[in-house]
Formats: C-alpha cells, structure tokens, sequence
C-alpha cells in the first residue's frame, strides 16, 4: 500500500508539470526567444489592403543587436523594390531602381508599431495589459493593442505562434474588424550570425551597381519583361541639379520612386530610351478623396529641363498643394536628407515631414503639401491616387 501510494503521488505530480501552461508562462517564452536572439532574420510576405485593392510584397527582416535593421520590400505586381535600413548613422530608404536613398533623422521603427519586427511585437504585447490569448487545436492566437500614429483607424492585431510559440503570422486590423495588414512568415532563423557590414549603406549601393552591371551585360531587352533590371537600363535620364535639397522645397519633386513598368516604351531600342519618352507627364491624376468643403482651384502645367510638371491647387477647409511629374534616375547615387518618418502606402514607401508627403507611383513622383491636413488625411489622399490612372489631360 505505502509503495502504491508512493506511485500515485508521483503521478500527480507528472500529470500536474505537464498541465496547462498560463498565458504569461507562454509570452515569457516569446520574450525569451526574442531577447536572446543576437542577430535575426525573417522571411515572408505582407499583404496590405487600401480601397478594397490588395497589394503584395515579399518581405526579408534583418536584425542586429545594438539597433541595427535591414527591412527588403519587393511589390510582387511590378517587382519594385525598396530597403529601410537602420544603422549608427540614421534610418534610410533605399530605391535601387533610382539610384536613390532618403535619409532620416527618425525614431523608427520604435515610432510605430511594426508587424515583422520582433521587438516593436514584443512592445505592443508588454504595454496591453488586456492582451488576450487563445488556445487552438494547432495555434495560440495572442490579441494585442496596436500604435499606428498615421491611421488611428488600425486598432489592434492578433498574433498567430504555434504551440512551441513560434511566430507564424500577424493580422492586423481597423475598426470595422477588417484586416488590413497581414504578415505570413516562411521562415525565422533567431540565430543568423549578421555583422554590422551586412547594415551598411555602401554595401548596399555596390551589390545594387554589380546587379544593374549585370542586367546590362546579359542579353538584349525583353520588352515584354517588366523587371527592375529592365526598367533601368531603359530609363537613364538627367538628373536635375537641385535635386539633393532638402525634402520640404519643392524643386526636390524629382527624388522618387516609380513602378517602372508602365514607361511608355515604344521610342526604346536595345538598352537606350528617348529620354524625352519617360520624362514627359501626359495627364494629370486627380485623388479620388478630397476633405469636405475642399474643391480644385488652379491645375497648371510647367515644362521643365527634365520634363513637364504638374502643380494642383485645392482651397477651402483645407487647403493643399499636390505635384506631379515623371520619375527620373540618378546618374550617380543620391542620399536627401529629410526631417521626418518613413511611411508605408499601399504601393510605395513615402517620406513625411511635418507637413508634406512625398512618394512616387506608378513611374510618377507626387509631392503633397499643406499647414491644413492632418498627416493621415495626407495618407488618404495619396493611398487615392495609388489606386487611379491618368484620367483628364491638361490643356
């Protein structure tokens, strides 16, 4: 009997360990992986949604102690890609396909939340204290606060681990319970043995020339191939001499960011384009929102040395100024410097000040500005713009 007794105390026991682990048991382990890890790498993709449109990219997240980040975008349509780098210098964001880079004096990406970056997952867990975790038959599913101070309307997310609590997916969603981020991760390795090299920007610019050398070296033009690699070789244009001031004067409208794909090639032989073909804005784009109680006052067409430019004017409530013009190449890189925050739209990585937005899409950079607009009703007005075509032709 004693040794009976004996035997089903130590059962208890096993049975007792083996129990139900407590939510904080789980999110401790979470906490743990994440601050153990030295360095990291995640690999994935992140969907966002704006005006019922759904915009893919693969996504590359690199990590090194000490605030080092490397964030690779590539929009999945046309193949555009942009990098967030984060190093001792500053926060960039690098468009190989310009031979451009905005560099921030920026708190990011501790600003804002941001669903692959481990840390800012972790931060958002720590400061809800009415974080919910649920457990599934395969998944626990963690609910989260969200902090995204350019769409208040992004209000919390949910954050998928299987059962080892392993990150798996993240969710994010507006107040309609409608999800607008979503992140899916392929694979995440914790210990990626990164070097502080991996993060610097001249690094970045001699693997983007070698690729474009490349590009150039094999084989003719495929015009049927919307590629970066193509669209750079077919769109080398003049660069503009103001174009390294600062972000907040307007002459700097020539520093974007295009999709590249929809250049009008049909002056393009072998690896030369008539500059005159890519340079040239043939009609305006109006956004399809605009503030109540704000209407178009003034649209005027500019020729310039590279092109022709496009200035709206609105007035009423909230008056704003909106310009347009075709996206150049810089012959030799380029860093802007801009005071501000790099911001994600739907289609492009937008640089914001105070009281502008600049962002190119679809091979046209827009530059946006007014004392008037908050900045998410700036962001309205671009994601509009993102998701028209060229609809009237100025006169």
């Amino acid at each position: 009997m004693k040794k009976l007794a004996i035997l089903t105390l130590s059962l208890m026991l096993i049975l007792t360990g083996c129990g139900k682990k407590s939510p904080d048991d789980l999110i401790s382990k979470f906490e743990k992986n994440v601050n153990n890890s030295k360095s990291y790498t995640l690999k994935g993709n992140m969907e966002l949604l704006s005006n019922e449109e759904t915009y893919t990219y693969s996504l590359e997240a690199n990590y090194l102690k000490d605030d080092y980040y490397k964030v690779t975008l590539v929009n999945q349509t046309n193949n555009h890609e942009q990098i967030i780098l984060k190093n001792k210098d500053g926060v960039y964001v690098v468009t190989p396909s310009l031979n451009k880079s905005f560099k921030f004096q920026s708190e990011w990406p501790d600003n804002s939340s941001q669903s692959y970056i481990l840390s800012s997952l972790l931060k958002d867990i720590k400061n809800d204290e009415n974080k919910e975790l649920t457990d599934q038959d395969k998944n626990y599913i963690l609910k989260t606060k969200v902090n995204y101070p350019n769409n208040s309307d992004l209000t919390y997310q949910k954050i998928y681990y299987d059962k080892d609590m392993n990150l798996e997916k993240v969710e994010v969603y507006d107040s309609n319970n409608t999800i607008i981020i979503k992140v899916t991760f392929n694979s995440i390795d914790l210990k990626s043995k990164l070097k502080e090299e991996d993060f610097a920007l001249e690094n970045l610019i001699d693997i983007n020339a070698e690729e474009e050398n490349n590009d150039k070296t094999n084989g003719t033009i495929n015009e049927n191939n919307n590629t970066e690699s193509n669209n750079e070789s077919n769109n080398s244009t003049p660069e503009p001499n103001n174009s390294s001031t600062d972000i907040n004067n307007d002459s700097n409208t020539e520093n974007t960011n295009p999709n590249d794909s929809n250049i009008d090639k049909s002056n393009c032989t072998n690896e030369e384009c008539d500059s005159t073909t890519s340079n040239i804005l043939d009609s305006v784009i109006y956004p399809l929102y605009i503030p109540s109680e704000t209407y178009l006052s003034n649209s005027d067409k500019i020729n310039t040395d590279e092109g022709n430019r496009v200035i709206l004017t609105f007035a009423g409530d909230k008056n704003f100024v909106l310009i347009e013009e075709a996206a150049t190449v810089a012959k030799e890189f380029e860093v802007v410097p801009v005071y501000g925050d790099p911001i994600m739209l739907s289609g492009t990585i937008a640089a914001k000040s105070a009281n502008s937005l600049y962002w190119t899409d679809a091979n046209v950079s827009y530059y946006l500005t007014s004392n008037d607009l908050s900045t998410e009703e700036m962001v309205t007005i671009a994601e509009s713009l993102g998701n028209t075509t060229s609809v009237a032709a100025t006169k």
